[in-house]
């Protein structure tokens, strides 16, 4: 009576070995994101900067904070003071009441016609003469090398001369000397300074592009002396630009160099532009991990 019993007794056994014998399946490993380090990246344009004034406007209202700002020509100027503490509805109060000879001091040509004191009294007037590394927010100002032709990029020291040097369109401004160097216009090898956010340790990189178009109407003796080096630039920066994670690009193509009469619309400009990109940069920042609220 008892043989039936046998192969029952058996599989149950079989069964037991298996189950001991198997190896256990590891639970799920989480994957942590990295935080986001992200770069505000200012390019020059000359009075088109005025857009990077609105560019800022709706990154604050998105809660979208930068954590470096590197800032060319017109882009050091707004960067500069972004980076001392003004929010984008000060730097609007601060650009519509900034006349032309506010920041441009005009003298007889030597090597330029504008010798860019005024310009860095102003800077440092606004900052509250803090040194570049005293600002609430890391900044960068690009600026030439003019012996070498190499970049370089001041993260410390006078912002003010930093911002001077960074504007110093070759044959408009005197070069800027600093400690036995000559300096010229970010712009003339980084106009959209993308490569110094980078190097400095940006992760994410939100560029501003506001570079004019290569067919534009030379109506300035400010835009004739720098055409060539504008051309130049507009090839520089294509390159540089691939190496940014969104591009916000103002439609300032029809303002002037020089139209310090057309800041207001520049600045609408920069809002209606970093608003179209907004979905870009969400998306962007989605790789990283959410930020704590400050």
């Amino acid at each position: 009576m008892s043989r039936p019993l046998r192969y029952p007794l058996v599989l149950l056994l079989a069964l037991f070995v298996s189950a001991c014998s198997s190896t256990p399946e590891k639970p799920p490993v989480a994957v942590s994101k990295p935080p986001a380090r992200i770069a505000l990246v200012l390019g020059g344009g000359a009075a088109r900067g005025f857009a990077h004034v609105g560019v800022i406007k709706i990154l604050e209202a998105n809660q979208i904070k930068p954590d470096l700002v590197v800032g060319t020509s017109a882009g050091s100027l707004v960067g500069a003071l972004y980076a001392a503490g003004y929010s984008g509805f000060d730097l609007q109060r601060i650009v519509l009441d900034m006349g032309q000879f506010d920041v441009f001091d005009l003298s007889l040509p030597d090597r330029g016609f504008v010798k860019g004191e005024k310009l860095q009294d102003f800077v440092n007037a606004k900052v509250r003469n803090r040194p570049i590394e005293a600002l609430p927010i890391r900044f960068i100002a690009v600026a030439t090398e003019a012996r070498s032709g190499r970049r370089v990029d001041f993260a410390r020291g006078n912002a003010g001369q930093a911002v001077r040097a960074s504007s110093s369109i070759p044959g408009v401004f005197r070069p800027v000397a600093i400690n036995g160097h000559e300096y010229v216009d970010g712009g003339v090898v980084s106009p959209v300074p993308v490569l110094a956010a980078r190097a400095a340790g940006a992760n994410f990189v939100i560029a501003v592009d506001i570079s004019p178009d290569n067919t534009e109407v030379l109506a300035s003796s400010l835009g004739v002396l720098n055409q060539s080096a504008r051309i130049m630039g507009k090839r520089i920066a294509a390159e540089e630009l691939k190496q940014a994670d969104v591009v916000i690009r103002p439609q300032v193509g029809e303002i002037g160099l020089v139209s310090f009469d057309r800041k207001n619309e520049a600045v609408m400009e920069g809002e209606r532009a970093a608003l179209a990109a907004l979905p870009a940069i969400r998306a962007g920042l989605a790789r990283f991990a959410p930020r704590q609220a400050t």
